[in-house]
């Protein structure tokens, strides 16, 4: 599971006890389409991933991300904007996106991103259709860029992602539940 060193969580919020319970690898993705003002939060996060050595993405936000100089930019598979590839910005910042399949994973390829991530790879009570570990590594062999494992990753099935080419591995629940702290 060496090449698993890339690992995302997703929040919503600012909580300094979740992100502090985290594994110091864990990377923080910041998504939050409902709340207005999201920069008392951001400004919070950001100071305690800069202490914890943590990168931090927003979702959606560029304004933002360049705002406060976060270490890049996560693009939900929905927006198809293409104006992502010559952002003036410092040399670590990173795009990242997600996509649900090739033509989506295409999209990603064109807005620049660095990682895709793919999803949903397992079963999980938000989706009954899911990709698998073959359908996984297709789009892995098809892509020019790396690729984020995401969706219904748990402790039953987190081995099977040794079986992949996959990047990484993202989540929400079961990092939230374990914190990966014995990784």
């Amino acid at each position: 599971m060496n090449h698993l060193n890339n690992i995302y969580y997703f929040i919503d919020k600012f909580d300094s006890t979740e992100i502090l319970n985290l594994n110091k690898k864990i990377n923080i993705i910041y998504r939050n389409y409902n709340k207005k003002s999201i920069e008392d939060d951001i400004k919070k996060i950001k100071d305690l991933c800069v202490i914890k050595k943590r990168k931090i993405f927003i979702s959606n936000n560029l304004k933002i991300a360049l705002k406060f100089s976060l270490n890049g930019l996560y693009i939900p598979s929905f927006n198809k904007n293409l104006n992502f590839r010559n952002i003036p910005c410092k040399k670590e910042f990173s795009i990242i996106g997600s996509a649900h399949n090739l033509e989506e994973l295409r999209i990603k390829e064109r807005q620049g991103c660095k990682y895709i991530f793919v999803s949903p790879v397992f079963r999980n009570p938000k989706n009954t259709s899911f990709l698998d570990i073959i359908k996984l590594n297709y789009l892995i062999e098809n892509s020019r860029t790396d690729i984020i494992a995401l969706g219904g990753i748990n402790n039953k099935n987190i081995k099977r992602l040794s079986c992949t080419q996959a990047k990484g591995f993202a989540g929400i629940s079961w990092i939230k539940k374990t914190g990966l702290q014995k990784m």
